[in-house]
């Protein structure tokens, strides 16, 4: 009887090496499958294939890189400024309320024109000042010539002389301070009497140019420190250019530069550079370069952002057409003519158990990354990331097309 009892461990110890192994076996064959999933991930689809058929339907056509005489170009941000001697504000030199108002926003105005009538009643007491004071210079006039004719008699004492001197330089100097405040006033002095004052004076432009903005209004009062409006010259308008100090040794004075309005990229305009800063910037490591806007300046306004594009001199570089460069994920690529295969597709097929498809003769492009430099005439100066052959032939047109293929092809794999 006891034997029969010990084969009962013997038959627990058999059942658990069997299901351990099992599971081994299991998880072996789960990494298996899960392994090429890995490694397809990390191996990007860089070639594209086509037939003839397809090459033939899109317009995709091969070229090689060319030896360009291309016109090289520095991009640079910035702004349209105004110089200072170009603004004006309008004020007006002494306080009153605005009787009329003249102009409007954008109206054009020639420097001297009446803008704008104020009228104080401090004015008017002005004027009388100035009437008095001549009355009062007549008769020290007289007063002098007697005491001066007393005095060359012996009749008169030096102290009535003396006084009566004084008075009338006194009043003289007082005609003189009046009589410029009158003219700065806008008001002749040789037109005013008794019957013949004005109560309102004229507040004209300064500058010529074209009104900005406005700060008054009729009824208003306004003093030497109450802009009434302000006048902007934007014949004078230039650009403040931002250059960077590793392109700074590349800006010459004469050199051209085309710029875009930010919020209306579709007209060009041109400008030419006359001066180059030599200080930084703030902290922005950008040294200012400023450049006279030429030929049409309608629509242009101080202020407005700008982006610009530096004209340096022709070098001759390689460079291909530019729809022959297509961008993805913020970076440019070619497509290269080659002898290698797409191979993934096949081999994942393989894997799976399923026929590998045949399919027509077609012709392989890789992907090549390549840095974009200056553009002229449609071409555009590139520099690949790895070596290209100067022989090797490029799709020059249908790039796209290429890249949507492949682009379509990858997602298919996954």
């Amino acid at each position: 009887m006891k034997p029969r009892y010990n084969i009962i461990p013997l038959l627990f110890s058999v059942v658990f090496m069997f299901s351990c192994s099992k599971k081994e076996s299991v998880e072996n064959a789960e990494e298996k499958t899960e392994q090429p999933e890995e490694q397809h991930q990390e191996s990007p689809q860089t070639i594209a294939s086509l037939t003839e058929e397809q090459m033939k339907a899109v317009g995709i056509t091969l070229g090689s890189i060319e030896m360009k005489e291309l016109t090289a170009t520095i991009k640079a941000n910035g702004q349209l400024r105004v110089p200072n001697n170009n603004k004006a504000t309008v004020t007006s030199l002494y306080g009153g309320i605005i009787r009329t108002l003249n102009i409007q926003v954008g109206s054009a105005v020639k420097k001297g024109q009446v803008i704008a009538t104020i009228a104080n009643p401090e004015f008017i007491r002005l004027q009388e000042d100035y009437l008095t004071t001549n009355s009062r210079i007549t008769y020290a006039e007289q007063e002098y010539r007697r005491q001066r004719e007393l005095f060359d008699n012996d009749a008169g004492a030096r102290k009535n002389l003396q006084s009566a001197d004084a008075e009338l330089k006194t009043l003289r100097t007082r005609k003189a301070s009046l009589l410029r405040q009158l003219q700065m006033m806008g008001i002749s002095p040789g037109k005013i009497s008794n019957g013949n004052m004005r109560s309102g004076l004229v507040i004209t432009a300064p500058i010529s140019g074209t009104v900005s903005s406005i700060a008054s209004q009729i009824g208003s009062y306004v003093d030497v420190s109450s802009p009434v409006a302000e006048i902007i010259d934007n014949n004078s308008i230039h650009l403040d250019l931002q250059v960077f100090e590793k392109d700074l040794p590349k800006m010459k004075i004469g050199q051209v530069v085309h710029f875009k309005l930010t919020n209306n990229p579709e007209t060009e305009y041109d400008a030419e550079i006359y001066s180059i800063g030599s200080s930084f910037e703030n902290d922005s490591k950008t040294i200012s370069v400023h450049a006279n806007v030429t030929g049409n300046k309608m629509g242009l306004i101080d202020g407005m952002n700008i982006t610009g594009i530096v004209s340096l001199n022709k070098t001759v570089t390689p460079a291909i057409p530019n729809e022959a460069i297509v961008e993805a994920d913020g970076k440019f690529y070619v497509f290269v003519k080659t002898d290698k295969k797409p191979e993934a597709h096949e081999d994942h097929q393989k894997e799976a158990g399923k026929p590998v498809e045949t399919k027509p003769e077609s012709l392989n492009f890789e992907k090549v990354e390549v840095v974009k430099g200056s553009s002229d005439m449609g071409y555009t100066a590139v520099t690949p990331v790895k070596e290209i052959s100067p022989e090797a032939k490029i799709a020059v047109k249908g790039a796209y097309f290429i890249n949507a293929k492949q682009t379509n092809s990858g997602e298919h794999e996954h």
